[in-house]
């Protein structure tokens, strides 16, 4: 199966030797997206902000790839302080409509900038 990289300026530049996705057959497979700002490339304020940025980097990788939130089957949510949980489900529910995707949430002991929460999905094709 052939893979193809992805990479959009409308989400911040790897900030290490992966992609910022990669499509593999009618799959894309996000890397972890932090709340970071593309254009400034400091995170944005509480961890709300940081998942609502975390989540808008996410949807410009997947229209990049030709898709889109509503073809994501998949997430995986790291968090700083898993007393986050509920602020984040509140953005979160912004972004995602029922059937909702399938998810993980983990607490982590540290994210790459000190970020507090770190986004990645698993979407389908159009």
């Amino acid at each position: 199966m052939s893979k193809k990289q992805v990479a959009t300026s409308k989400a911040p530049g790897a900030i290490g030797p992966y992609s910022q996705a990669i499509i593999a057959g009618n799959w894309v497979y996000t890397s972890g997206q932090l709340g970071l700002n593309p254009e400034t490339g400091e995170l944005a304020g509480d961890v709300q902000a940081q998942a609502r940025q975390s989540l808008a980097n996410v949807q410009a990788i997947l229209e990049e790839a030709g898709t889109s939130l509503d073809h994501v089957v998949k997430t995986t949510v790291f968090l700083k302080d898993m007393n986050d949980f509920t602020a984040v489900n509140e953005v979160y529910s912004s972004f995602f409509s029922e059937p909702y995707p399938a998810r993980s949430a983990v607490e982590v002991a540290r994210l790459p900038k000190d970020g507090l929460v770190e986004i990645e999905v698993v979407a389908r094709r159009k």
